[in-house]
């Protein structure tokens, strides 16, 4: 999300929008925010442990620019989570 505008919040909160619409528990990490004097270590180990939780991880379309993504889905792989592309999932999902 660094470098992107606005942190890609706006992406983030619109797909997990309509993740949660179609009955999806969402960990997005837009969801705490700006943190005042937080370091870009300090989101990605809050980040790490939240998806730790998950059984799935949804990337959205970019994720390959981004050393945190690349993390999480390296990590994520590793867990055996399912790792899927946001737009798929909700058309899969929506019957498009």
């Amino acid at each position: 999300m660094t470098g992107l505008k606005d942190f890609n919040y706006p992406a983030l909160n619109a797909a997990s929008d309509q993740l949660r619409a179609l009955g999806y528990q969402v960990e997005n990490p837009a969801d705490h925010g700006i943190v005042p004097g937080a370091e870009s270590a300090d989101y990605m180990a809050y980040d790490l442990t939240r998806l730790g939780l998950c059984g799935v991880i949804a990337l959205l379309p970019g994720w390959e620019r981004s050393e945190g993504a690349k993390l999480e889905v390296q990590i994520a792989h590793r867990l055996g989570m399912t790792v899927v592309n946001t737009h798929d999932l909700i058309a899969t999902e929506a019957g498009g």
